[in-house]
């Protein structure tokens, strides 16, 4: 597939046919995050695939509830996929040799290790696409970053940037219609791209 069709085909998904992705196929998706971006090639990305039944059926318990009146999502996926980052791979590597900087480590402009995970998790995507699959992205904190971790036993020192959903798609026009996408414009080009001077006309 060419890369623009890959981009027009690319949104968020929250309802899916439940039927099995081969381990193939998630192992080709999941093989991305070794080309993804890394600040000085620390490579904190980590990834975690659920995709066993039983454990699939505890992530959506609960899932009526937050959900109501809307197609189900957590419930009709046939795998998750947690993006992780470990911060300490990044201060390691800058504590090299090749990377102190008057024999310090940098001063850490923004803290690289979710950007390189955001490149992760936007390859994940569009390998999914690519495998004739779809996928939509959720937030996890509060209570239930607390039962993720339990559940999955998911060390402190691995940080949960994102979970992503993967299946066949099917339908989601209650999701579609109350999703930003739908209420909110698309910023025209001209305003979130500028040429050599951001004051630029």
């Amino acid at each position: 597939m060419e890369f623009r069709d890959l981009l027009k085909r690319r949104r968020m998904v929250r309802h899916y046919d439940g039927a099995p992705v081969p381990r193939e196929t998630l192992e080709r998706i999941t093989a991305t995050v070794r080309r993804a971006p890394s600040g000085g090639y620390s490579q904190g990305q980590r990834l975690l695939v659920i995709d066993d039944p039983s454990l699939l059926a505890q992530l959506a318990e609960g899932e009526a509830d937050w959900a109501a009146g809307m197609e189900p999502w957590f419930g009709s996926a046939s795998a998750h996929i947690l993006v992780l980052t470990r911060e300490q791979d990044y201060h390691d590597r800058y504590q090299k040799e090749d990377k102190l900087q008057d024999g310090d480590e940098i001063e850490w402009p923004v803290p690289f290790w979710f950007v390189d995970a955001g490149a992760a998790l936007m390859l994940i995507l569009l390998a999914a696409v690519d495998e004739g699959l779809a996928a939509g992205v959720y937030g996890v904190f509060g209570e239930n970053e607390s039962k993720l971790r339990r559940l999955l036993a998911i060390p402190d020192e691995l940080e949960i940037v994102a979970g992503v959903t993967v299946g066949r798609p099917l339908p989601d026009p209650e999701w579609s219609r109350s999703a930003s996408r739908a209420t909110q414009p698309r910023r025209p080009l001209d305003e979130v791209v500028r040429w050599n001077s951001w004051t630029s006309s």
